[in-house]
């Protein structure tokens, strides 16, 4: 007998159908799957005929042919366990063909006693099942609320292979599909935060500099000597970000579920990532790939932040392969047989040490390198990837008057609520120019329309230009830097006073910085 059920193969953040077509013959012996399976799947029928005799079933002792279609694509996981066991038993006539066969994905990892794993992408999943009009989706019960997040379409979360075959020969009416109401688990859980900037002590200038990044977009770099509070405010960058819109959510939610990277008991990416990569990280782990592409760190981070921390001990090359990500906010992962893209739209938080020992321009304690060494550890990072960053921000230490105070500082509610007035501004004025929503993503042509200045701005950016002997490709950066500054002031036009607050943060372009 002949019989078809419908699964679902991941490539990338979006989801094909697959036909699992089963054929059920009584000449031969043997067990046969094709269209391009990979071992996992290869192995799956030792797990199917256990699951299959757990659940009180017989497996057929005649030829089995299952082909994956559409057979000229690469197959792998152990998620289509669950539709080629449903397979066998229909074709075996053990189950009647109904029409919950046509009308539903059914996809899962079987145990050896029938029990249903969770498997990776429910969400895009989901998603395609119901742009190609399938009415339902049957899931392991640890995916059903990922997969509920997509209305439209009937989701079972199933714990065991006996309750798939229940649904299917519809016995009794216990099966209803989970419902949850999108909008308030979204809403419910945006505000809530683990760190705060209320929790920082003094440092106000490096506060300021992470409220223009966080309005325009930017990416940042921190130097400064160990203990001075790099990482503690780069980790609270998050909370003062605009909140996540759902659209957004969506959209990290299915990378973070193909990766398996979604937080148990979680079906929602509510606030924007945070990924902090150790300085070992290989290649592939930040930019994604593999033999089955998978997405990396920069791609974990779209639509959040991506912190690398001792910046100068990552290996260069790990270093380079970002940059074209950074620029064009994808990634394209190229194998012989298919090419996948990948979402990187992240801001970059990069931190620090100024030099070997980490005490160079510390306002007490004495560097103790030799000659050259502070400029040879600035130079493991390449101008190209600098080129890339837009604010270069010094941390000093904190003084013990300030550690001890006992007054409170600013909460990052109020920081955030200026941060999204300044990017709603931005949204009116790029709203014409799909693809740019924040000031950090101007090319040159946006420049000229966007960065006016007056005569005075014009001499004093000159002025700075050949004073502080600032590289020529500051220019754009501090242009950019400047009209996220005046849109936090409500300035339609870009004053003196934004452009000399902006040329602070070029540290790293002056000729002669650290040597």
């Amino acid at each position: 007998m002949f019989v078809k059920t419908y699964g679902s193969a991941v490539y990338g953040v979006e989801a094909t159908t697959i036909t699992i077509e089963v054929n059920w013959t009584a000449q031969g012996k043997d067990y046969c799957i094709v269209g391009l399976p990979d071992n996992a799947i290869k192995e799956s029928m030792q797990r199917v005929e256990s699951a299959i005799k757990s659940n009180g079933f017989e497996m057929p002792r005649t030829r089995i042919v299952v082909n994956l279609a559409p057979a000229d694509l690469k197959k792998s996981g152990t998620a289509f366990d669950l539709p080629i066991a449903i397979g066998v038993l229909t074709a075996s006539e053990q189950i009647k063909i109904t029409k919950s066969l046509s009308d539903h994905i059914m996809m899962g990892e079987l145990s050896l006693d029938g029990e249903l794993r969770a498997i990776r992408g429910a969400l895009p999943i989901a998603i395609q099942a119901k742009r190609e009009g399938f009415k339902g989706l049957i899931i392991p019960h640890m995916n059903a609320r990922e997969a509920a997040m997509v209305d439209e379409v009937n989701v079972f979360g199933m714990k065991t292979l006996k309750e798939v075959v229940a649904f299917i020969r519809q016995e009794g009416n216990n099966f209803t599909p989970l419902k949850i109401d999108v909008k308030k688990e979204f809403y419910d859980s945006q505000q809530q935060f683990e760190s705060d900037f209320s929790e920082v002590k003094g440092q106000e200038n490096i506060k300021r500099a992470m409220e223009i990044a966080a309005a325009g977009g930017h990416n940042v770099i921190l130097i400064g000597p160990p203990g001075a509070g790099k990482t503690m405010l780069a980790k609270r960058l998050p909370s003062i970000l605009p909140p996540l819109s759902l659209e957004e959510s969506l959209e990290s939610t299915k990378i973070h579920s193909v990766a398996g990277k979604l937080p148990e008991h979680s079906s929602l990416i509510t606030k924007r990532p945070f990924r902090s990569p150790h300085h070992t990280i290989s290649d592939v782990a930040l930019v994604g790939g593999g033999s089955s592409p998978q997405p990396g760190e920069i791609s974990l981070a779209h639509n959040g932040v991506l912190f690398l921390d001792e910046l100068p001990e990552f290996k260069r090359t790990v270093l380079e392969v970002m940059r074209q990500p950074i620029e064009e906010r994808k990634v394209t992962i190229s194998r012989a047989r298919i090419a996948i893209d990948f979402p990187t739209s992240f801001m970059l938080i990069a931190s620090m040490n100024p030099c070997p020992c980490g005490f160079y321009n510390h306002p007490e304690k004495k560097c103790t390198c030799p000659p050259g060494a502070v400029l040879k550890y600035l130079n493991k990072i390449s101008g190209p990837l600098l080129d890339r960053i837009d604010l270069h921000v010094e941390v000093t230490p904190v003084a013990y008057a300030q550690l001890a105070s006992t007054s409170t500082a600013e909460p990052s509610s109020e920081i955030r609520n200026r941060v999204i007035a300044a990017r709603n501004l931005q949204a009116e004025r790029f709203q014409p120019m799909p693809g740019i929503y924040a000031n950090a993503q101007m090319n040159a042509n946006e420049l000229k329309k966007m960065c006016l200045l007056n005569e005075e701005g014009q001499s004093l950016l000159k002025k700075a230009m050949e004073r502080l002997n600032l590289s020529a490709r500051a220019y754009d950066r501090i242009l950019k830097v400047s009209r996220t500054i005046a849109d936090l002031a409500s300035s339609e036009k870009i004053m003196t006073e934004h452009i000399a607050e902006a040329i602070q943060y070029r540290n790293l372009d002056r000729e002669g910085w650290g040597g």
